[in-house]
Parts: C-alpha cells; sequence; structure tokens
C-alpha cells in the first residue's frame, strides 16, 4: 500500500488539517504504531487507510491489500462461546473442516498466550485476555489490512504488559498491520513508526518511505 502526499481536514478546505504531505509505503508482515497527540487524526487516517474515508489531497495506491479487519480497543465477544470457538469460526467460514479449524485456532491461541483458555467462555475472560482473543480473532479473519485501535486503552499497565507482549504476532497472516496508539510500550512493541506530529507543520521534510 502506498500513500503519496495524503492530508485531511473535516472542513475539507484544506485549512486546519490534521496532517498533510504524509507520504510511506506500507508493507506485509509490518506491525506500524499510528502514533500522535489526542485529535491529531489516528482514527481518520485509520479510516483512509482502509478506504472508508477519501483524504482531502493526495492519493492511496491499494495493491492486494485484500479485505480489511478491524480490531476495536473494547473486544465484542458472543458470551457463552469458548476462546477456541471465536478463533475458529474464521477458518471455518472459508470452508475449513471443523478439526482443521481447531488445528489452526490452537496455534494462534498458542501465539497469544491463550491454549490454557482454550475452553473458558469470552464472558469469564479478562479484559486483557477478551482483547488478546480478538488479536488472534483479527489475524485468523486472513485480512490483508489488520487495523488495531487502542488495544490496551482501557486495561491496566500490567495487563496491557500482556497485549503488547504479542503484538509482534499479528504479522503471522503476512497482514499489513496498522495499530493506534498513545502507549508508549505498544508504540515500543511494533516493528515501524508513523508519528502524526511529523505530519501537521507547513513544510514537511520528513522522507517515511517504509524500508
Amino acid at each position: 500500500m502506498i500513500l503519496t502526499d495524503v492530508g485531511h481536514s473535516f472542513d475539507r478546505t484544506g485549512e486546519d488539517m490534521l496532517f498533510r504531505h504524509l507520504t510511506m509505503t506500507l508493507l506485509p508482515k509490518h506491525v506500524y504504531a499510528l502514533t500522535g497527540p489526542s485529535g491529531s487524526g489516528k482514527s481518520t487516517l485509520l479510516s483512509i487507510i482502509a478506504g472508508w474515508v477519501e483524504p482531502v489531497t493526495g492519493m492511496v495506491e491499494r495493491v492486494d491489500c485484500g479485505r480489511v479487519c478491524w480490531v476495536l480497543q473494547n473486544p465484542h465477544g458472543v458470551a457463552r462461546r469458548t476462546a477456541l470457538d471465536h478463533v475458529a469460526l474464521p477458518f471455518i467460514a472459508r470452508g475449513e473442516r471443523r478439526r482443521d479449524a481447531e488445528t489452526h485456532a490452537m496455534a494462534l491461541l498458542e501465539a497469544f498466550g491463550l491454549d490454557e483458555l482454550a475452553a473458558k467462555p469470552f464472558r469469564d475472560l479478562s479484559g486483557g485476555e477478551a482483547q488478546r482473543l480478538m488479536l488472534a480473532r483479527g489475524v485468523a479473519s486472513h485480512a490483508g489490512l489488520l487495523l488495531v485501535d487502542e488495544p490496551t486503552a482501557q486495561l491496566d499497565l500490567n495487563t496491557a504488559a500482556t497485549v503488547n507482549e504479542h503484538l509482534h504476532n499479528l504479522s503471522m497472516s503476512g497482514a499489513i498491520v496498522v495499530v493506534a496508539t498513545h502507549d508508549p510500550r505498544t508504540r515500543d512493541a511494533c516493528t515501524d513508526l508513523i508519528d502524526l506530529r511529523d505530519w501537521q507543520s507547513e513544510e514537511v521534510h520528513h522522507d517515511a518511505a517504509a524500508a
């Protein structure tokens, strides 16, 4: 995915731009931390990357990005379904037999430190466990573009740390992953950084072509 000279303003006049001149290449198997102060446009940029909002300036070129999966900061699941069910269902929906789907789901649960909770219903999971489950489900969805919005915002420091420990596994499916966050620990757990403060001045002298 290539973003070229992307900028956005809510009034679409070009005044009071949230960000401007954002030029960047987003690559599969990378996990990008999207940072910036409140109101800097993180959620807006996620929507632009997803193709749901057109930027005021610039263009976004999507090449083989496939479907989009958005993991919200407040995890939502089916209360009585087990953790294993939540991750197996995307595999089943793609035509896998339940036994194969559960095998693949267990591998993801293990990657996110949830294998011992496979039989536990969603309603009995802690906040951090539920958030990690939604991240695992996001990988299971086999999306080409995985967007994660503030995964640790509602968690205490210790619980957030357990989520951050597993963020690098979001790239397991080969997707482009973008994680909007205020948390410096979450930022450090990602492989790359998009800091919107670098794209808020009138003249940007920042070369952000991702390696």
